[in-house]
């Protein structure tokens, strides 16, 4: 399997899937692959090794998930509560957008009801992204409101787009549920997660800014091209960060990202060390958004991603923080796969059914890219098809 798997990723480069990629499968006793081709910057000759550092953006929001759910089962967050009872900023009215006046300028109401974690965490709060909402990127440009990558969270006070728990939109949350639990741990996301997640699960390559250590072995993050040819990118960094992104901001390997993987496939416990109960994971991997489903991801922000949606041949709901596919999927994964992906074109799956599950990272921009993608749902079939 070794073998298939090693040559799959360097027929995959080899193609211009992706200038470089690492994967890595689990089963319920830990690793079971790993396994690298292509560089970390394109033309450098630098080897995307299996050690290589990337930025997984979205992928963060599972473990902001588990360590807000942590708090949970401790009794320190109320899942239902007002989420204006842990972040003052969240107990004022929140407002919903409902379109903008002859002169461009915003109209909003109020929402019917305050936004709760577990309308952050299933994305049914109405705090969306930009990218994929053109209100929200119109609302920030008439409001002259710093985007959410500025990491001032002045990003994140935005208005809703509906009302809470009326519909699943994808967006910013998980950013807000990440500075409850800083707020109700009295320390920084980053800080909570090194004691609470990382140290405990032997994730010593995961954090939201690179050591020195992780930065020698960090990979560039590339534009794909008109003539699908690839460019390393320069993006500059926040000058004055108020909040660790919850919603998107860690950098990990795809070692360290498998074994969170691997914990949610035993049920919150690694190598006898216990970091989430039973049932809070059985929560968490369970549909917590009712009859409301996942929809495409439509951009309003081309330059960031295409039009996304994982899996679209079947209907999908949502946990804590979690994807759900509701049916058996054509690339083998079964009714019951937990999922979700980064921006920069990593992914990952958790089949809790077959114990297993695995993880992909390239660094390319836009969000679902042809090329990566597929080459990650060749390295799922191929990993089903070993059954």
């Amino acid at each position: 399997m070794k073998d298939t798997l090693d040559e799959l990723l360097a027929a995959g480069v080899a193609n211009g899937g992706a200038p470089g990629v690492v994967a890595a499968t689990v089963d319920r006793s830990g690793l079971t692959y790993l396994g690298s081709a292509g560089e970390r910057a394109i033309s450098s000759g630098v080897e995307m090794t299996t050690d290589t550092v990337g930025a997984i953006f979205s992928m963060t929001k599972a473990v902001t998930g588990a360590a807000a759910m942590q708090l949970v089962e401790q009794g320190r967050i109320d899942l239902d509560a007002p989420a204006g009872n842990y972040v003052d900023e969240l107990a004022e009215p929140a407002m919903v957008l409902e379109g903008f006046d002859s002169d461009g300028q915003p109209i909003t109401r109020p929402a019917t009801r305050q936004v709760t974690l577990r309308d952050l965490l299933t994305h049914t709060s109405g705090y969306v992204y930009d990218i994929w909402n053109e209100d929200m990127a119109k609302w920030y440009e008439a409001t002259g409101t710093p985007t959410l990558f500025s990491l001032l969270l002045a990003g994140l006070k935005t208005p809703l787009a509906f009302d809470p728990g009326t519909q699943w939109e994808y967006g910013i949350g998980i950013d807000w549920a990440g500075i409850m639990v800083e707020r109700v741990a009295g320390t920084t996301l980053g800080e909570y997660m090194t004691e609470h997640i990382f140290e405990p699960l032997g994730m010593h390559d995961t954090g939201f800014a690179h050591n020195e250590d992780m930065l020698a072995r960090a990979s560039a993050i590339h534009a794909r091209l008109p003539d699908q040819s690839f460019m390393p990118m320069e993006l500059p960094a926040p000058e004055a960060p108020e909040f660790e992104m919850g919603g998107g901001g860690l950098q990990s390997t795809m070692s360290d990202y498998a074994r969170f993987m691997t914990l949610i496939l035993n049920d919150g416990e690694l190598d006898g060390v216990r970091v989430l109960q039973a049932d809070t994971v059985a929560q968490m991997v369970s549909n917590n958004m009712g009859d409301l489903r996942v929809k495409e991801l439509t951009t309003a922000a081309p330059g960031f991603s295409n039009d996304a949606e994982m899996w679209p041949d079947v209907a999908k709901s949502w946990g804590l923080t979690f994807q759900i596919n509701e049916a058996d999927a054509s690339t083998g994964c079964p009714a019951g796969t937990l999922s979700w992906a980064g921006l920069a074109n990593s992914y990952f799956w958790i089949d809790r059914t077959n114990g297993i599950g695995g993880c992909y990272l390239s660094q390319i921009l836009p969000f679902a890219d042809a090329g990566s993608i597929d080459l990650f749902y060749d390295f799922q079939r191929a990993v089903y098809a070993d059954l």
